[in-house]
């Protein structure tokens, strides 16, 4: 085990299997030095948490959400390290984040909601982990789940 499983495990966290694409696209793609993961959903054990489907501020609370993000987080990882052998410690930098929230129109918390993602990504890289960062909030989301991150990382070749 290298030092972001260790990190990982310390918070609790084990990295699932990585889920297959469900439409036309790649979970990743690692050009250059950058690893592009896909949009992931607040998947656990392969299976939606009805706490985490629906909208931030009419069905889901913040803390849900929170977690919703932080699931997408984890499959964030879970993607990257099938895409870099197994080996987390190749990131060297989380570069970008992206997430949506499923919102109704006046909920206005979506960087609270974001900070599930976000600080997942510190409590696994340090420093290294903080990160430039966009949230928007949609109308919808597949499978009516609450949120959807996607990643930009630096990584070693």
């Amino acid at each position: 085990m290298g030092v972001i499983d260790d990190n990982l495990a310390r918070a609790g966290l084990v990295i699932p299997t990585p889920a297959a694409p469900v439409a036309n696209y790649v979970p990743a793609v690692l050009t250059g030095s950058l690893l592009v993961v896909s949009g992931q959903l607040c998947f656990q054990d392969g299976k939606l948490d009805p706490a985490h489907c629906g909208k931030l501020g009419e069905d889901v609370s913040i803390e849900n959400g929170q977690a919703a993000a932080r699931l997408c987080a984890v499959n964030l990882l879970a993607q990257a390290k099938a895409a870099l052998d197994g080996d987390l410690d190749r990131v060297k930098r989380v570069v970008r984040l992206g997430g949506f929230i499923n919102s109704a129109p006046d909920f206005n918390a979506l960087p609270q909601v974001m900070n599930g993602a976000s600080d997942l990504m510190v409590a696994a890289f340090g420093d290294a982990g903080r990160h430039a960062r966009t949230t928007v909030g949609v109308a919808q989301l597949p499978m009516d789940c609450a949120v959807e991150v996607e990643a930009m990382f630096e990584v070693v070749r």
